[in-house]
């Protein structure tokens, strides 16, 4: 039977979570692109944005990059056995009133702990 939230497993996606979040708050984007699986079947769907690969993640990344500071709540992180886990969070920027939200799936790799998805979107209205 699966496993859902081994500890150890779940205390490392945390790990690895932290350190994108910090990449983020940064404007690391080598950090962040690091954190991405080496795939073409890696992607993320952003606010403006459907990327397709890391290629095209890298590329969004090195040319439009910038810190985005922010505060997060209602984090959920679940892993499912030691190789696979979704992390989840609410957040919100200074810049606007909306409310965010970020979808991630995490698979173990040879590098470590990769997105391997990724969809990030904003509220229509506050909450």
């Amino acid at each position: 039977m699966l496993e859902i939230n081994i500890p150890e497993v779940v205390a490392e996606v945390s790990t690895a979570f932290e350190r994108y979040e910090k990449a983020l708050a940064e404007g690391d984007a080598a950090g962040l692109n690091e954190l991405f699986w080496v795939s073409p079947h890696t992607l993320r769907f952003g606010i403006s944005e459907n990327l397709y690969g890391h290629a095209q993640i890298a590329g969004f990344r090195s040319n439009l990059w910038k810190s985005l500071p922010r505060t997060r709540s209602n984090i959920v992180i679940t892993t499912y056995g030691r190789d696979f886990a979704t992390a989840n969070t609410e957040f919100r920027r200074t810049s606007t009133p909306r409310i965010g939200r970020q979808s991630q799936t995490w698979m173990r790799t040879n590098d470590g702990w990769r997105v391997i998805a990724a969809h990030v979107s904003f509220m229509d209205s506050p909450a």
